[in-house]
């Protein structure tokens, strides 16, 4: 029920910031191609403005919000991974590489039985 209220708090406000925040990165690249004659710095600084000056609107908006809100939240469940020990990521990649060399093995008689099978049906081969 929040999150619908939240939805509805500013929702033209903060779709006007979107848009114009959407029309600054792309005057930015418009930019680059109405400036084809100046130096390709220059050309390149109009593109870096547009898409950060596109950002700070964005960064005022509901959505920018919500996205600082997102990474607060992300760092904190970062700081509840236990990565596993030195010891621990050995065992497990030995384990992974026995098993894949078990499977190639498994597979590789599968394809032989196989190919023998075909072979002696079809009367095919050498």
């Amino acid at each position: 029920m929040t999150e619908e209220i939240k939805a509805q708090e500013g929702g033209a406000a903060n779709t006007v910031k979107l848009v114009v925040a959407i029309l600054l990165v792309l005057a930015g690249v418009a930019g680059f191609y109405v400036l084809s004659s100046q130096a390709a710095w220059l050309r390149w600084l109009v593109v870096v403005g547009g898409i950060v000056l596109g950002g700070v609107v964005i960064a005022f908006s509901r959505y920018g919000t919500d996205l600082k809100q997102f990474v607060a939240l992300s760092r904190i469940e970062l700081r509840k991974i236990v990565w596993p020990t030195r010891n621990e990521t050995g065992m497990t990649t030995l384990v992974v590489l026995g098993f894949v060399l078990v499977a190639g093995l498994f597979f590789w008689g599968i394809d032989l039985v196989l190919a023998w099978a075909t072979q002696a049906l079809t009367r095919q081969g050498s």
